[in-house]
């Protein structure tokens, strides 16, 4: 009875944690009016209105809103002065919602047909959700059947209605409805209360705004992707539609290898990761992910060895913050370990003025494009160091925005070039090198770490933490300049960077399964600098959502090696 009386507290105070805007006049009380802007209209309102009553024709292109700038569900009511801009899958924001949306009916569809199966859900191959069967194996049939029962529950347009609970009561629905991977991770939530979610008897929480009902979710196709299915949705990279699917096999198997080493380290779960950090101690956890890059390292070098006669040129790319100077001055080492004297040279160097550089769909300058380099001059150049011609490179100077002369460089036979940029891998960029002189790796974190089986961490978030840390401490960039350029990063990515990964040799996995718990104490700060009426305050809102779970992390015992010192400062590679 106690219990659930702090239960109706806490239920009551987040309900009425807002200002009410009354009025007092002669014989009794009136709401003050307030105006809304949405959808190119003004309207004055004397009363409470939920977001979905200004929508038209009941439009379900919708997904949500930002309500001066706060990102909003569309049955919230609104009661004060506001511009309203509603958001469509052409949104991240809204896409954001629509996959946890369409993650959730996957799961109530997989209780209503197979309840016996439990089921986890990652990030995989062709910007899709691989589902995986804990306790199975998917075939055809059970595609179909479970593609039938989504489209029913979808067709229904049932609601997905959201209730407070206080944490105590969360942990007896979790139980109640078998959610026990829920369980561990609750722990860890700061607030007193959770929002969980009913859809016609189906309860689950998936640490996101919702869209209003299932009606909204028409677009998804769903495949067999052996041992598990392969659910795709639409991206708002793609305009709001549903990329064609390509499969990624090198890129799968990495994903794969990810989550079979968290298992076994025992942190493929957020609750898993803290469990590491009390239990086992920071010293030992640090260690344990370190080892795991100095292994791949050393495995690298055993292949690079082992060909050294013909290999040229080591190509090095990734997408942003991928942790790419840090690992190739690693591979440096490790190779001269190997008495392997390796030259570096940087891709950066070969940038054309600004003034020639392609321009981007914004109308700037397109620095992540191809086109911004001097191709022929880096094709000519590595050629006449790889057949022992002695060679002045360029140096570009930043400041004044062009080349300038740089060193005279001439490589020995015993000597590889190490390349490193987002381009590397493009053959344009080496195209008069023969391949079997060239040994290309793709370098980036591919996390597989989940807060419960049926919400997994964005690989895409965790870079941009990465950046958002890096570049306020070491270009003075706050986080909204950060997140200004994102898009831009992640366009050049997605058309120049992730098609030339399966071409590459080697896969190397950046993740650090600790970094997050390290990450936080830098990032939060920067993330809740962001003020409500900023434009990147939902992003900043989105971050500090998936931050908080992890457990802080002091950085003292990170090796001044490691990739993570790339990142937060103190690495012994730093110019």
């Amino acid at each position: 009875m106690l219990r659930k009386s702090i239960s109706k507290f806490y239920v009551e105070l987040e309900k009425y944690t807002y200002i009410v805007y009354h009025i007092h006049i002669i014989g009794g009380i009136k709401l003050m009016s307030f105006k809304l802007k949405f959808l190119g209209k003004e309207k004055e309102f004397e009363k409470n209105v939920k977001l979905l009553d200004l929508i038209e024709n009941n439009d379900k292109s919708y997904i949500c809103a930002r309500v001066n700038n706060r990102l909003r569900e569309l049955t919230y009511e609104v009661y004060y002065d506001a511009n309203v801009e509603f958001l469509t899958v052409k949104d991240i924001d809204a896409i954001k919602i629509y996959e946890a949306s369409l993650r959730f009916v996957v799961a109530m569809a997989f209780a209503r047909v197979y309840p016996n199966i439990k089921v986890r859900f990652c990030y995989n191959v062709s910007r899709s959700i691989f589902i995986q069967l804990l306790n199975g194996k998917a075939n055809l049939d059970m595609k179909n059947k479970i593609e039938k029962e989504m489209n029913k529950i979808i067709d229904a347009d049932l609601p997905l209605k959201r209730f407070v609970v206080s944490k105590e009561e969360a942990k007896e629905v979790y139980e109640k409805n078998n959610l026990l991977d829920k369980l561990d991770i609750l722990q860890y939530r700061p607030e007193k209360t959770v929002h969980l979610y009913d859809c016609d008897g189906y309860v689950n929480y998936m640490y996101s705004h919702m869209v209003p009902s299932t009606g909204y979710l028409k677009a998804f196709k769903l495949r067999l992707y052996q041992p598990g299915l392969i659910l795709q949705y639409p991206r708002a990279e793609c305009k709001g539609e549903i990329p064609e699917f390509v499969d990624a096999p090198t890129f799968g198997k990495t994903l794969k290898e990810s989550h079979a080493w968290g298992q076994i380290a025992g942190a493929d779960s957020v609750a898993g990761i803290n469990n590491h950090i009390a239990v086992d101690g920071v010293i030992d956890f640090i260690q344990l992910c370190e080892a795991r890059h100095n292994r791949m390292l050393s495995e690298l070098g055993d292949i690079i060895e082992g060909d050294i006669s013909n290999i040229r040129l080591i190509c090095i790319a990734g997408p942003s913050s991928s942790g790419k100077t840090t690992f190739a001055n690693r591979l440096r080492i490790e190779l001269l370990s190997r008495g392997i004297k390796p030259i570096r040279i940087s891709i950066d160097d070969y940038y054309l003025p600004k003034s020639l550089a392609p321009i981007d769909e914004d109308g700037k300058p397109d620095l992540e494009s191809i086109e911004a380099l001097d191709i022929d001059l880096f094709n000519k150049d590595m050629l006449a160091l790889i057949e022992g011609e002695e060679v002045q490179l360029p140096k570009f100077d930043f400041k004044l925005g062009k080349r300038v002369p740089g060193r005279i460089l001439k490589v020995g036979e015993n000597e590889p070039i190490i390349i490193e940029g987002i381009h590397a891998l493009n053959e344009r960029m080496t195209t008069l090198i023969p391949r079997h002189q060239k040994f290309k790796i793709f370098i980036a974190p591919q996390a597989q770490i989940n807060l419960d089986n049926t919400n997994p961490v964005s690989i895409t978030d965790l870079r941009l933490l990465r950046r958002i840390v890096r570049d306020y401490k070491f270009r003075g960039a706050s986080a909204e300049e950060t997140m200004s350029m994102w898009p831009s990063v992640r366009r050049g990515e997605f058309k120049w960077i992730y098609d030339t990964q399966e071409d590459a040799n080697y896969v190397y996995n950046s993740m650090l399964s600790y970094e997050l718990c390290v990450m936080k104490k830098y990032a939060m700060p920067l993330l809740k600098n962001i003020e409500q009426d900023n434009e990147y305050f939902p992003i900043a809102e989105r971050l500090i959502r998936m931050l908080k779970y992890f457990d802080d992390m002091p950085d003292e015992w990170v090796p001044c090696n490691s990739l993570m010192r790339e990142f937060i400062g103190g690495s012994c590679y730093a110019d």
